[in-house]
């Protein structure tokens, strides 16, 4: 494989290093999403158990986009060797990979998370659809065929169906991948359902522009950002019981006491509508991991190949337990196939 001078240079000073780096036994580095990161946590936990010749790796969060930010930053051992991720890596991100010194990476789809709304137990149920969603939270929608700054105040003024609870939401910040599965599964579609696309290409915008008024979220109050992890959220929420939060559905299925989770579109989410894709909101989970560290960092091939063993990301798995969707059994064997053969990102 073809490799820049800048790359080979980064390799070889990585290689004059890893006698060291081996030596002191530093354990697998892993960031990045804050959904994948409880599943990554158990998988480290039992991997320091059953492999106790290495350190327990350790799992940071900082959302998707700081994970590959951190991942793309070079090779070596000041370097993540994983970045944990709920949506695929963009091109943006591996021109930054690619710029860093990082041109060998193995992408490994391990399994399925839905993405759920959910307000306070004691609180009426909610049956949301993208459109009312829209209508809640857009900054611009229509209204009498006309373009308008959002004013809803009330759940019920965006769809009369539902309760006429004050619109408050927490959101995920557009360091999460949740955040852009949102904009994607849930703005854009109600965007185009309530007319709002094409009202807005009507007011003379084009298409681009169009298409991201349809993401642009209100900032009035009634939706807030939430940079931290869902714990966050659930924090908001206590402080404000009248509050709509968006989680990934295993936390929400670690806290059901404290929530109720809204149907959508009719759909109540959970392992078996995810798995089936009945519920629509629902997205793979990937983690991402730098070849040239295969080998050379102790421990990262045989965490690798144990996340992806069946006692971990299988039906009767702790991550199933927790609440990860298992992807079918010919992906998780793809994967495992993938990952031996070393192949990477369109390799």
């Amino acid at each position: 494989m073809n490799k820049t001078l800048a790359g080979l240079a980064l390799g070889a000073a990585f290689a004059l290093s890893s006698q060291a780096f081996a030596q002191s036994a530093e354990p697998v580095q892993a960031a990045g999403s804050s959904t994948v990161l409880p599943y990554a946590q158990i998988v480290a936990e039992n991997f320091g158990e059953v492999y106790p010749d290495f350190p327990t790796p350790v799992v940071e969060s900082g959302g998707t986009s700081g994970g590959f930010r951190q991942f793309c930053q070079g090779v070596g051992p000041a370097t993540v060797d994983i970045a944990n991720a709920s949506r695929p890596i963009s091109d943006s991100e591996k021109k930054a990979c690619m710029d860093g010194g990082v041109n060998e990476i193995q992408e490994v789809r391990f399994g399925y998370d839905g993405i759920v709304f959910a307000s306070a137990a004691q609180g009426p149920s909610f049956a949301l659809t993208p459109t009312a969603v829209f209508n809640a939270l857009a900054a611009k929608i229509v209204k009498d065929g006309k373009v308008v700054d959002n004013t809803n105040a009330a759940w019920n003024e965006a769809d009369a169906s539902l309760p006429s609870q004050p619109i408050a939401a927490f959101i995920p910040a557009e360091n999460h991948g949740t955040r852009e599965v949102f904009d994607q599964k849930v703005l854009d579609a109600g965007c185009k359902a309530s007319g709002a696309l094409e009202a807005f290409k009507a007011a003379g915008m084009d298409d681009k522009a169009a298409a991201a008024q349809c993401h642009q979220v209100r900032n009035d109050g009634k939706a807030t950002d939430i940079a931290g992890d869902y714990t966050e959220t659930l924090a908001r929420i206590a402080a404000n019981p009248q509050g709509m939060g968006v989680f990934g559905l295993a936390f929400y299925e670690q806290n059901q006491d404290k929530l109720k989770v809204a149907t959508v579109a009719g759909v109540t989410p959970s392992v078996a509508t995810v798995a089936s894709g009945e519920y629509p909101v629902s997205r793979p989970l990937f983690f991402y991991v730098k070849k040239a560290h295969i080998g050379v960092v102790p421990g990262l091939s045989e965490f690798v190949d144990f996340f992806l063993s069946e006692q971990m990301i299988g039906p009767d798995g702790p991550l199933a337990q927790y609440g990860l969707v298992p992807a079918p059994d010919a992906q998780r064997e793809e994967a495992r196939q993938k990952f031996a053969a070393g192949t990477t990102i369109g390799g």
